[in-house]
């Protein structure tokens, strides 16, 4: 294989761990809104284009409305200067910086277990709902931001992903030499991953192995199936126990697709039980056994969407209106996995990375552009030109306690209510258990839903 490329190591600092704050409330991690900056030099497809074009065919998840009003709100920058213009006509190397009121999802308020940690790394048990590192529209609520934040640990080098809806084993090396070393037995294939999960139905008691091929529907949505023109993978499944209505299974992946060991069990019948992507009636009245689907790709995902709306739940699956919104996918994400949006897939959201399975590609640098949902033209038009539109922290993308407490007038957010997923929601019953490399081994508990005796 082509060598990868090794990670610098994630860094944040204590201006980044200053932007918000956490707090609790009914068994969710929630976070502050605050003012970022999103920071991108000019794409070459870009170049010649006005400003106000580019907006208009590329960033759709908002309104030209919005652009204007941030432009006159002083939040639109091009090379550091304020922007008072859309009409500006782009140049190479021109360096545009948008400042948004940002929004984080909740995630459970389990607390992040440290399982080992040494001078080489550290280990620890990811609890349900926490995306490894930043991506898409989370930032703080992520295991890196918070083992910064809470822990002191920072300059970590993550080894391996795990989905974001996945619990469990998680990796990190403390430097370079020992991420390179881990890496090199990462591309042998001299790591062992072992997973556990509860699944639907009476699975078989004897061995089973799935070597169908899985292709990636969406990065967006981050949606997969088993397709003859997927990638070749191979996982090994093993029943350990059955309570007459869902059976715990053993799993052992072999390669690293995106979504593998969750597609497998949805191509062999036995859904993870509360998988909120594989186990919906989206995929049919088999629900994508034998990879029956009698719908197209396009089908498939808006049947998944409108099913996750009505239920009020898109943020289960890590997005929100404005992100349907957006304009159109990338197809290349490198390896996939635990965040697999590309960015380029929705530069106005700052999206990156559809939910992955198993392991991951390193965290992609993210430097695009986003703007704060806001889809009602009248409402911006609306608002008086000398209604005061400036940040409530400083232009910096910083902000204290007035900003937390207060409303943009910008920001579509401020104005939505939203249901909190309840901490069930945020809870899929698939966790890796055990990571098994040539000099180390760490397990971690088997979680309360995999005992034999666990009913529902």
């Amino acid at each position: 294989p082509p060598p990868r490329k090794l990670n610098a190591g994630v860094s944040f600092g204590a201006e980044h761990f200053a932007e918000t704050s956490y707090y609790f409330e009914g068994g969710l991690r929630k976070v502050r809104p605050y003012y970022f900056d999103f920071r991108t030099y000019c794409k070459g497809r870009w170049v010649g284009r006005s400003l106000l074009h580019v907006f208009g065919t590329e960033f759709r998840a908002q309104p030209l409305a919005y652009y204007r009003a941030a432009a006159r709100a002083g939040r639109l920058r091009l090379n550091e200067e304020p922007v008072r213009d859309l009409d500006i006509v782009l140049k190479n190397n021109d360096f545009l910086r948008n400042t948004v009121h940002r929004h984080e999802p909740p995630v459970t308020a389990q607390p992040i277990r440290i399982l080992a940690e040494d001078d080489e790394v550290v280990v620890v048990d990811k609890p349900s709902s926490l995306p490894v590192h930043p991506c898409g529209r989370f930032r703080h609520n992520t295991v890196i931001f918070i083992l910064g934040k809470e822990h002191g640990l920072r300059e970590l080098h993550t080894l391996h992903r795990l989905d974001r809806m996945t619990s469990g084993v998680l990796m990190f090396a403390k430097t370079v030499a020992v991420s390179k070393r881990i890496d090199e037995q990462v591309r042998q294939r001299q790591l062992e991953k072992e997973y556990v999960c509860r699944v639907v139905g009476e699975f078989p008691e004897h061995e089973v192995v799935c070597e169908e091929p899985i292709l990636v529907v969406s990065y967006k949505v981050g949606v997969c199936r088993v397709d003859p023109k997927g990638k070749p993978c191979q996982t090994l499944f093993q029943r350990l126990s059955y309570n007459g209505s869902s059976s715990v299974v053993r799993c052992l992946p072999r390669t690293g697709r995106t979504h593998q060991i969750r597609v497998h069990l949805q191509f062999l019948g036995h859904p993870i039980v509360n998988d909120p992507i594989y186990n919906m009636e989206a995929w049919g009245p088999d629900r994508g056994k034998g990879g029956k689907i009698g719908k197209t790709d396009e089908e498939l995902l808006k049947a998944l969407v409108e099913e996750h709306r009505s239920k009020q739940s898109l943020e289960v699956l890590g997005i929100g209106e404005e992100d349907l919104n957006s304009s159109g996918e990338s197809k290349d994400c490198g390896n996939a996995g635990d965040c697999a949006r590309s960015v380029e897939a929705d530069p106005v959201n700052g999206n990156s990375c559809p939910a992955g399975d198993e392991t991951d590609v390193k965290d992609p640098k993210r430097n695009d552009i986003a703007a704060c949902p806001l889809n009602s033209d009248t409402d911006l038009e609306t608002l008086d030109k000398d209604k005061d539109l400036s940040l409530c922290g400083d232009q910096d993308g910083q902000t204290g306690e007035k900003g937390w407490e207060e409303k943009d007038p910008l920001c579509m957010e401020c104005r939505t209510s939203r249901r909190d997923p309840s901490p069930k929601e945020l809870v899929m019953f698939l966790h890796a258990l055990r990571y098994k490399g040539a000099d180390f081994e760490y397990c971690s508990s088997m979680p309360e839903w995999a005992m034999e005796d666990w009913q529902e």
